[in-house]
């Protein structure tokens, strides 16, 4: 059942929290997602059957919280996420980040990291406002984000093209976790597709090479592609999500 918390910035946050036994599992979507999702819902049902407490919640101007998607940015999506989790949960848990979700699970392991036991990442894509968006576009796409404030990319998982504002921009150059030291001292599995044309797999490769974890290790699966959702994929993604569970060792 859809309840919702409201933030300190008086942000209504939509969430689904299924009780069970820690360590915990929230489930972080990605950019323009919400908690609907095929992943967030197949491991759900998976941490229900296991036992296993689990958050799923939509970050403002998704899904069913409020607010305008085109007003938000990573640093907003961020503070909802540790909103949520600080909140909702209890004791460590293990954050599992579907693609802008990567990248926001890797910012609360950077900002509260005793409150994480674990980390798995699907497509994760950190710094992809700077690296994607910023360094894709050219000449006159830069001029009209400047004049204009916004400019739109064509997207394959909506009817209409993602509009990228100035803002979205601006606000991801204060939260990369790519250009600065990245601890991450609990187990991290990621999880990427080769055949993934939204987050390329040099980009896990790259986040493989700069974080700085004693139990990090990179799964690369062979057609699968930026969704990640085929019943293989949502396997082993619950595969992996109990592997990093077991792994845990109580304080």
């Amino acid at each position: 059942m859809t309840e919702f918390l409201t933030t300190a910035d008086n942000r209504r946050i939509a969430y689904d929290l299924t009780p069970g036994q820690g360590p915990g599992v929230v489930f972080l979507g990605g950019f323009r997602s919400d908690k609907e999702g095929t992943k967030a819902l197949a491991l759900e049902a998976w941490a229900r059957a296991r036992g296993a407490a689990f958050l799923r919640f939509d970050y403002s101007g998704h899904g069913q919280s409020s607010g305008d998607f085109l007003d938000g940015a990573i640093g907003d999506w961020f503070e909802d996420a540790l909103a949520a989790v600080t909140a909702l949960t209890e004791g460590p848990q293990v954050l599992v980040g579907s693609s802008m979700g990567g990248w926001i699970s890797l910012l609360l392991a950077r900002a509260i990291p005793a409150r994480v036991a674990g980390l798995v990442t699907i497509a994760a894509a950190p710094d992809f406002t700077e690296d994607s968006m910023w360094a894709g576009f050219d000449a006159a796409q830069r001029r009209q984000l400047a004049e204009e404030g916004q400019v739109a990319l064509p997207s394959e998982y909506s009817d209409g093209p993602y509009i990228i504002t100035r803002r979205l921009i601006d606000e991801g150059r204060s939260r990369l976790v790519l250009r600065d030291p990245l601890p991450l001292p609990f187990p991290v599995r990621m999880l990427q597709g080769t055949a993934d044309a939204d987050v390329l797999p040099e980009v896990a490769l790259r986040l493989l090479a700069h974080a700085d974890s004693p139990d990090l290790r990179l799964t690369m699966v062979k057609d699968a592609d930026h969704r990640f959702s085929t019943l293989a994929c949502l396997r082993l993604i619950e595969a992996t999500v109990e592997e990093v569970l077991a792994l845990h060792q109580p304080a």
